[in-house]
């Protein structure tokens, strides 16, 4: 679990945040001696300075550069002391990401759970551990331990998040999905989550060995349609809408039993969509990729996900050729 999720950076952005480290940190360095703190002699106090020391922290760590992030986390330390709760947290993600084998982790965890127990609330602190406990490969202690944390802090969005993604590793789907509902009803315009809720869905589905779950796809493929309603030129979003109608269309063929199925409801549930429906979503989808799939640099799209939907692309349109 990010402890930052605000300061996450590609790679390549990460990369040459740390290779300004020598220089920033070299600009930001005070000499001589004063019994006046050094930050407030050296240069002007402000939230951007601390927030560059934490984004070259967390970018030195990213590129190995553990002696320029060594330098970072004892600057924050300096101004803002060893018991900050936020400081406590980076400082034992540096720990996490210095320690040289499981047995100087198992120390650190050690570490946690003793700040926990003089301070449950530490929340920087918890998430750290909960963290650690999934590098670790503790995934039942890592649910348990974000439980409690949301019992303590229920609108926690990357702590619902977190779970899960932890329950789905397990299979858990229904678990996975409450949890995503959960995200929802604090954001319920976060078009990604809606579609992350699709896409476990329409995995609960396609892992079961039972017959297509009408019901569960049809949500699935409301939910990738609210995603793209909120954001437009979401390709994740008309991905997913282009398989699950895609299956819709393949499980239920149009025939008089099958438009049965599809137009039936069910103690009040929401009705099925009807096939003519599912079939112009699809070809909404299908006509969306293609031209997202054109624009692949001019639009800034992940190279990964724009391949993924070529790839679903020509495999809908294979049947065709034949």
């Amino acid at each position: 679990m990010s402890l930052s999720s605000s300061l996450r950076h590609s790679n390549s952005e990460a990369l040459s945040l740390s290779q300004q480290s020598t220089q920033y940190l070299q600009k930001h360095t005070s000499t001589g001696t004063s019994t006046i703190p050094v930050p407030f002699i050296s240069y002007p106090e402000s939230t951007e300075l601390w927030l560059m020391y934490e984004k070259l922290l967390l970018s030195c760590l990213r590129a190995g550069d553990d002696k320029a992030a060594h330098l970072c986390i004892e600057k924050l330390i300096d101004r803002f002391g060893a018991t900050n709760e936020r400081i406590m947290g980076l400082r034992g993600l540096y720990q996490e990401a210095v320690a040289k084998d499981d047995a100087a982790l198992g120390r650190i965890l050690k570490e946690y759970d003793e700040v926990l127990a003089e301070d449950p609330v530490n929340t920087p602190v918890a998430k750290r551990r909960i963290a650690l406990l999934q590098s670790l490969s503790r995934t039942t202690d890592a649910i348990d331990a974000l439980t409690e944390l949301l019992e303590s802090s229920p609108t926690d969005i990357e702590a619902w998040t977190e779970l899960s993604d932890l329950y789905l590793s397990q299979s858990l789907f229904p678990q996975a999905i409450f949890c995503l509902e959960e995200v929802l009803l604090v954001a319920p315009s976060a078009w990604n989550i809606h579609a992350r809720l699709g896409e476990v869905l329409y995995i609960s589905v396609t892992s079961s060995n039972e017959s297509a779950d009408g019901k569960t796809l049809a949500e699935a493929m409301r939910r990738f349609c609210r995603s793209i309603e909120l954001c437009d030129d979401y390709l994740r979003g008309y991905y997913g809408l282009k398989m699950t109608s895609d299956r819709l269309l393949s499980a239920f063929p149009d025939n008089s039993k099958a438009a049965g199925q599809i137009l039936s409801t069910d103690n009040g549930e929401l009705p099925m969509p009807s096939t003519a429906t599912v079939r112009k979503l699809n070809e909404k989808a299908t006509s969306k990729l293609a031209e997202m799939t054109r624009w692949t640099t001019a639009r800034g799209y992940n190279y990964a996900e724009v391949v993924a939907a070529k790839e679903l692309l020509d495999k809908s349109t294979q049947p065709k050729q034949r």
